[in-house]
């Protein structure tokens, strides 16, 4: 198969599995083998890619010109090649787990689900290979469209009307509500941030160099004014709302009402990694990382990164709803790859790319665990949860390992990134970063690590002995994700060998 045409396969492959989920409706069990074989070609074909970028191949497949040098284009590069790799390589097992997850919690809309499941990796792909900022902008708001029915999942005709609802129906059916509360937030934050400031940043961009293609060492140098530059990265960082920097972020926490493989892939596959992704994609190839560390502004972003990993990691500690813990543990951890990026050097590219994948193996096995508890024992609040490890060994000995590999622990993958990151600091003499870094490490453990601690060392509640695991297509994809950070930390080398080569 050639570059080019997999380049189109990977992204037509989960785009044209949708009307045929569709259409399936009333035979799920072919629907459902529909997702996983559409997810495994998309897996394999995006392997393909990745072999020949790793080898220094840079495919290109040029679409429709919309304006002069403004072309829709996808073009795999390094980050790109990334990117997919963890979005493809992640749906399948979200796909393994969501089958039993949907199943096993009896959910309505599950053919809903999986079909704006495939177009949201539809979108996260496009948006990797996209070759120019005009084609990330088309994807990264077609991902925010196709995500917007996964998380009003629960979203009941009752509650469509508008804010004005009435008592009886709120206390009638909350979860509906809920749903269309989180929905109108998510979809207000990520649609504002992008058309007022990012949309504007890129008519800027064009208007000064005359082309929003992707050039290593950047297109923007010599082109403004330091204060002007200064503008354009303030509109890039917080026009992109999936990064979830404060003030940006309450559209993460809100969409927690979706079901646990939604959360899955907003805070690990797709939806979050898009928007770090595009940050680090606009520091390396509109600004150029040299730029960046000559003006200084990197040192602004930097600040503005460490404010959101502190804040995000203390209001974690206050939650005691699961995945609401983990929803601001995702905005204090996304802000470690912006970091990355804002330290302007090559160490801080090599650790904040390196986090994209570590945190997606981390992170998507914690909320596995968490929709397999809601499952099996259906418990949502740790404080309900002490002793619970007697009962669900499994999902909580993975719990705890993907708590290890957040927190950056050998022999987890996690600690990879964040050693990296901190030679990044002492390389930009950023020492305050550091100082940033090794207290939420600790905020990590305070947060992540009792847990899993009380689930272990306290005796099952009356009555609840033996156990009382998630189904097997549940439990199997997270004792899989989890295996996956130690694989990471031991074997590091090939995605090493590929961030090495980013804005080359």
């Amino acid at each position: 198969m050639s570059a080019s045409i997999a380049i189109v396969t990977a992204v037509l492959l989960p785009l044209g599995v949708a009307p045929l989920i569709a259409l399936l409706d009333r035979r799920p069990n072919l629907r459902e083998a529909a997702t996983l074989l559409a997810a495994l070609g998309t897996f394999v074909t995006v392997c393909t890619l990745v072999l020949k970028v790793a080898a220094g191949a840079r495919p290109v497949v040029h679409l429709v010109e919309v304006f002069p040098d403004l072309p829709l284009v996808f073009e795999v590069e390094p980050l790109g090649a990334l990117f997919a790799l963890i979005a493809a390589g992640l749906w399948m097992a979200t796909s393994v787990y969501s089958i039993g997850y949907m199943r096993g919690h009896h959910e309505q809309n599950q053919t809903r689900f999986f079909a704006f499941f495939a177009l949201a990796i539809a979108g996260a792909l496009g948006a990797a290979f996209a070759g120019n900022m005009l084609t990330l902008f088309f994807c990264y708001e077609a991902l925010t469209l196709s995500t917007y029915p996964l998380v009003t999942h629960y979203r009941g005709s009752d509650v469509q009307t508008g804010d004005h609802i009435p008592m009886a129906v709120l206390e009638s059916d909350p979860m509906s509500w809920r749903s269309a509360h989180g929905g109108r937030v998510y979809m207000g934050v990520l649609l504002s941030t992008s058309i007022c400031f990012l949309l504007l940043a890129m008519a800027a961009t064009y208007h000064l160099t005359g082309t929003l293609a992707f050039v290593p060492g950047g297109i923007l140098a010599g082109k403004a004014p330091t204060w002007v530059l200064g503008v354009l990265l303030f509109l890039y960082a917080f026009g992109t709302g999936k990064a979830a920097l404060i003030p940006f972020h309450r559209w993460l926490p809100a969409a927690m009402i979706a079901p646990a493989p939604v959360s899955a892939l907003l805070h690990a596959v797709a939806v979050v990694k898009a928007g770090v992704f595009t940050i680090l994609k606009v520091v390396v190839y509109i600004f150029g990382i040299d730029l960046l560390a000559d003006t200084g502004l990197g040192t602004y972003l930097a600040y503005a990164a460490c404010a959101t990993i502190l804040i995000g990691s203390l209001v974690a500690m206050t939650k005691d709803n699961l995945k609401a813990r983990l929803a601001y543990s995702t905005v204090s951890q996304l802000s470690y790859i912006v970091l990355g990026a804002a330290l302007a050097n090559s160490w801080g590219i090599l650790g904040g790319s390196l986090h994209i994948a570590m945190h997606a193996f981390g992170k998507i096995t914690l909320f596995f665990c968490a929709g397999a508890i809601a499952v099996a024992l259906h418990k949502t609040e740790i404080s309900e949860m002490k002793g619970i490890g007697r009962q669900m060994p499994w999902t909580m000995g993975a719990f705890l390992i993907g708590s290890l590999s957040i927190i950056g622990l050998p022999p987890l993958g996690g600690a990879w990134s964040k050693w990296y990151l901190i030679l990044a600091g002492l390389e930009a003499e950023q020492y305050v970063a550091i100082g940033v870094l090794l207290v939420s490490s600790l905020l990590n453990i305070a947060y992540l690590l009792p847990v899993a601690v009380n689930a272990f060392f306290y005796a099952a509640p009356d009555g609840e002995d033996g156990l009382q695991e998630a189904p097997l297509a549940c439990v199997l994809p997270l004792i899989c994700t989890a295996l996956g950070g130690l694989v990471l930390f031991l074997y590091p080398d090939p995605l090493l060998d590929l961030c090495r080569q980013i804005g080359g």
